[in-house]
């Protein structure tokens, strides 16, 4: 559930570098039973013979795309991570998956994992490497968490070609968390310090502090805050009840995949509502809101587009997060919605205007 240029890294806005909601819905972390942490799932080694298709043949789910070298590679949904890599962003050569087994502490600590099936990455580029975080997760539960696995290169033919996993980043657990800990993405701000947002149904999406080698939350998981919700003040409680046909326990909260980045100061929030994958009765959105924070120890956020999204204000850092609903910046904006979606193809030509 996710329309994007960014300076390192691309993001193509095809259904979702953000999560589709019916085939993700899902996760939260916790202060709930701790995980045990298993050796990393043996790194993937450089394919042999690997097989080129052109463009059109290319069928993705919540992609996103890092330039290394002269070399395009997006990572998306698939058994092990699916990898795909193009010089021209034309013809593709389908790479070998990033885990060519299930990483074991995913197995362990997420019922329901299956086949592998690893959900919605994120790359992002720090210190020299390349850190791919990923969604383990069980369909229509948050029994879900955020993983990490890094690399000094995307080349497979590159002598130091070796992911390495870290395991757990955060994990969500049904009735102790009200968020998903699924569809991850990574903001740096000026400082240098590093947040992710995440999060798809349940109680909106959510925005954790990292810790500085990335690997781990500097936050209480108890008291991050909510960046966007179709309803403010979402308790498990009072989460609105699911459409007809899907998973009672995700709800009626269709928000997911957040996606951040800055650009000409501020900081943009890209995020899908509504359902894909519900073929003609489909009505999967994409929607967009902005900020101009400075910094992100005060957080004065304006989410434009639809009413239902709102702002959170918190100054100083620990005070208590409150809700406002500052007067739109513009009328409602929708990027495209599941009817008026533009062909596949014209998907890796879209910048963001000012």
């Amino acid at each position: 559930m996710r329309n994007i240029k960014i300076k390192l890294l691309l993001v193509l806005p095809l259904l979702a570098a953000m999560g589709c909601a019916s085939e993700k819905q899902t996760a939260m972390t916790s202060a709930a039973p701790p995980i045990t942490t298993a050796a990393p799932a043996a790194p993937s080694q450089p394919a042999a013979a690997p097989v080129v298709r052109a463009t059109k043949d290319v069928i993705t789910h919540d992609p996103v795309m890092a330039k290394h070298g002269n070399t395009y590679y997006l990572f998306s949904t698939g058994r092990g991570i699916s990898v795909w890599s193009s010089k021209d962003l034309q013809t593709w050569t389908r790479e070998k998956p990033i885990f060519t087994e299930a990483p074991t502490w995913a197995v362990q600590a997420i019922p329901g994992f299956k086949d592998n099936h690893i959900w919605a990455p994120d790359i992002s580029f720090h210190n020299g490497k390349y850190y791919l975080y990923y969604s383990i997760s069980a369909f229509g539960k948050n029994t879900s968490a955020i993983g990490l696995a890094t690399n000094t290169t995307l080349n497979p033919q590159d002598p130091n070609f070796k992911w390495v996993d870290h395991g757990k980043v955060i994990q969500s657990v049904p009735g102790v968390t009200n968020w998903n800990a699924i569809d991850p993405n990574i903001i740096t701000d000026e400082n240098g310090t590093a947040y992710m947002s995440f999060g798809s149904f349940w109680g909106g999406l959510k925005l954790v502090k990292l810790s500085s080698d990335r690997k781990s939350v500097a936050e209480d998981i108890a008291q991050i805050p909510t960046i966007a919700s179709r309803r403010k003040g979402l308790t498990l409680e009072t989460n609105p009840p699911p459409v007809p046909g899907n998973p009672a326990d995700a709800g009626g909260n269709a928000i997911e995949a957040p996606f951040i980045f800055r650009k000409n100061g501020y900081y943009y929030l890209f995020a899908s509502i509504d359902y894909c994958c519900k073929g003609a009765k489909s009505d999967y959105k994409m929607v967009v809101g902005r900020a101009k924070d400075h910094t992100w120890t005060k957080k004065e956020r304006r989410w434009m587009p639809a009413a239902e999204l709102f702002c959170w204000k918190a100054t100083p850092p620990g005070t208590a997060w409150a809700t406002t609903r500052p007067t739109p910046l513009t009328a409602p904006t929708t990027l495209f919605s599941m009817g008026t979606m533009p062909p596949r193809t014209a998907g890796l030509n879209y910048t963001l205007r000012n």
